[in-house]
């Protein structure tokens, strides 16, 4: 790991409480594991390993895909680094490679924070917090994001777990997404249109195997719980397990991922279910774009919970 025998994901935070144990990362603020009773419910990575995949990162101040890096605010037309190359996009945001600073610690709650600062893609400095916690009830994260500039700035926000059940492939879990719409993308992954899922191959508003089904794709219309907020949910074919992932009412939309794309051991291995609060591409579109004023601060939550 070099000289200095620093990890590659940086300092690593360790919280735990109730048989909930979970590995907050230094580099990009995200999850580097979490673990229930000591079955690992996150597919996450090694300590000497660098991130796979965006596995547990923070996404912000965008998630996923921005065509050709490009979008306008106001008058101005702004550029962003190409950071998915092969398919000329910028993608997953601005600090998934950045050292988040430690602010707070208890033994079952680590808060982390990053001030970014503006830069010619995105001019706008944005103060970042990040609450993880371990409880009786998994794992909760609180995510912040306060505009300091004088002008209003575009924001999105996402994270990227990818989830697992012991002894369980991705072919026979069953998947519960309750979500009305889909969005249909082009060869680079971003959107064109958007198309119902009733009845189709991508309707899981009832519980059913994921099968042989590729998937990397935003879900909309979510149907939402009493409080606004949505969950999906992964369980074994027997109903032994299952894994819920909730999110608040500030995200209204749900990436699934199966892992087609990835290589080696990782190929198919988990499904990341990643809470968004904009689609693919919102910076262009404005789909559920949240401009921050100044001096404004966004809140939301999400959370695992093991289901035996």
């Amino acid at each position: 790991m070099g000289i200095d025998a620093q990890p590659p994901s940086g300092t690593q935070w360790t919280i735990a409480a109730d048989g909930h144990e979970a590995v907050v990362v230094e580099v990009g603020g995200g999850l580097r594991a979490y673990r229930y009773d000591g079955v690992d419910h996150l597919d996450g990575y090694a300590e000497d390993e660098v991130c796979p995949g965006s596995a547990g990162q923070v996404l912000a101040p965008w998630p996923n895909r921005i065509r050709d890096g490009v979008y306008t605010v106001g008058e101005r037309s702004l550029q962003l680094d190409l950071t998915e190359p092969e398919r000329h996009n910028a993608l997953h945001g601005l600090v998934n490679w950045v050292r988040w600073q430690p602010i707070e610690q208890s033994a079952d709650s680590v808060t982390i924070g990053y001030d970014l600062p503006p830069s010619p893609g995105y001019p706008w400095a944005l103060r970042l917090r990040a609450r993880w916690s371990v409880g009786p009830d998994g794992l909760r994260a609180e995510h912040e994001a306060t505009n300091l500039s004088d002008e209003p700035a575009p924001f999105g926000f996402s994270v990227h777990p990818y989830l697992q059940l012991p002894k369980v492939g991705v072919d026979e879990l069953r998947l519960h997404l309750p979500a009305r719409r889909r969005v249909l993308v082009d060869s680079r992954l971003l959107p064109v249109a958007a198309a119902d899922v009733t009845g189709s191959e991508f309707d899981f508003t009832s519980p059913r195997p994921i099968g042989d089904l590729v998937l990397d794709t935003a879900f909309g219309d979510v149907e939402r719980d009493a409080d606004g907020g949505s969950a999906v949910v992964l369980s074994a074919p027997d109903g032994s397990s299952g894994l819920r992932i909730w999110a608040d009412r500030e995200f209204g939309w749900w990436q699934v991922f199966t892992g087609d794309t990835l290589g080696g051991e990782r190929h198919r291995r988990s499904v990341a279910v990643e809470p968004m609060t904009c689609p693919p591409d919102a910076f262009r579109s404005g789909k559920d774009l949240i401009m921050l004023e100044p001096g404004q601060t966004w809140r939301g939550a999400w959370g695992v919970r093991p289901e035996v």
